[in-house]
C-alpha cells in the first residue's frame, strides 16, 4: 500500500507539473507574479503538497525562481545576453557531440532520418495550425519541441559522451525559456527543418569535419533568429 500512495502521489505531482508549466509557458501567469502555493493548489483544486513539489522542479527549467522568505515567482523571460550565453554554451557542447557522433554516422544516420522525418511532421502541423492565428496551441508546439529535441538528443546519445549529455541535459531545462520567445510569434519552423535536413546529410557525407559544421550553421542561425525576436 505505501508503494501505491507514492505513485499517486508522484502522478499528482507530475499532472500539477504539467498544469503550472503550460501556465507559465502561455503566460497565463506573467513575469515577475509571485507564485502562492495555497493559491495555486486552491486554483488547482490539489493540496499544497503536490504544488510545492512541482515548483520545486520547476525551479530546474528557470521558468521559476526561489527567493529566501519570499517564495517562488515567475522568471522574467531571457534577455539578449543571457541569450547569448546560452547560445554560446550550446555551439561548444553540440560540435563536440557531432565530431565524436560523425565516427558512429553508419548507425546514426537512420535514426537521424527518421527523427528529421517526425520533426518536419510536427512542423508541417505547426504551419497548418498557424494560418491567420496568433499563437499556435501549447500541444502542437510541444509535440513540436520534442521531436526537435529528440533529433539532437540522438547526436548526444551517439557521442557516446556520458558528461556530454549530462551537460545537454542540464541545458536542456534552461531551454524551456527559449520556448517562451517561441510561443509569443512566428516560429521557425521551415528554417529548423531545412538545418536539419543539412545535418543529416553532413552526417551522411563521409566527412567527419561536416557534421560539426553542419551544427554549427544550425545553431548559429537559431540564435540570430532568436536575438531577433527580442
Amino acid at each position: 500500500m505505501g508503494a501505491r500512495r507514492d505513485l499517486d502521489r508522484r502522478g499528482l505531482r507530475d499532472r500539477v507539473y504539467d498544469l503550472v508549466f503550460e501556465m507559465l509557458l502561455t503566460g497565463d501567469l506573467p513575469p515577475g507574479s509571485r507564485l502562492g502555493i495555497d493559491t495555486l493548489a486552491r486554483d488547482l483544486g490539489v493540496s499544497p503538497t503536490p504544488v510545492r513539489e512541482a515548483l520545486v522542479h520547476l525551479e530546474r527549467t528557470g521558468l521559476v525562481t526561489r527567493e529566501a522568505l519570499k517564495g517562488y515567482r515567475v522568471a522574467p523571460p531571457l534577455d539578449a545576453a543571457q541569450l547569448a550565453e546560452l547560445f554560446d554554451a550550446r555551439v561548444v557542447l553540440e560540435t563536440g557531440a557531432a565530431r565524436l557522433a560523425a565516427a558512429r554516422a553508419d548507425t546514426l544516420v537512420p535514426t537521424l532520418r527518421r527523427l528529421q522525418a517526425r520533426h518536419e511532421q510536427e512542423g508541417e502541423h505547426v504551419i497548418a495550425l498557424l494560418g491567420g492565428a496568433e499563437r499556435v496551441p501549447l500541444e502542437a508546439m510541444q509535440a513540436y519541441f520534442a521531436a526537435d529535441g529528440a533529433f539532437h538528443q540522438a547526436i548526444f546519445a551517439a557521442s557516446q559522451n556520458r558528461y556530454l549529455i549530462d551537460m545537454y541535459d542540464d541545458l536542456g531545462a534552461v531551454t524551456h525559456r527559449l520556448r517562451q520567445v517561441a510561443l509569443r510569434g512566428l516560429t521557425d519552423v521551415k528554417e529548423a527543418g531545412a538545418e536539419h535536413r543539412a545535418v543529416v546529410e553532413a552526417f551522411e557525407s563521409g566527412d567527419p569535419a561536416a557534421p560539426v559544421a553542419a551544427m554549427r550553421r544550425h545553431i548559429a542561425n537559431v540564435r540570430a533568429r532568436s536575438l531577433g525576436g527580442l
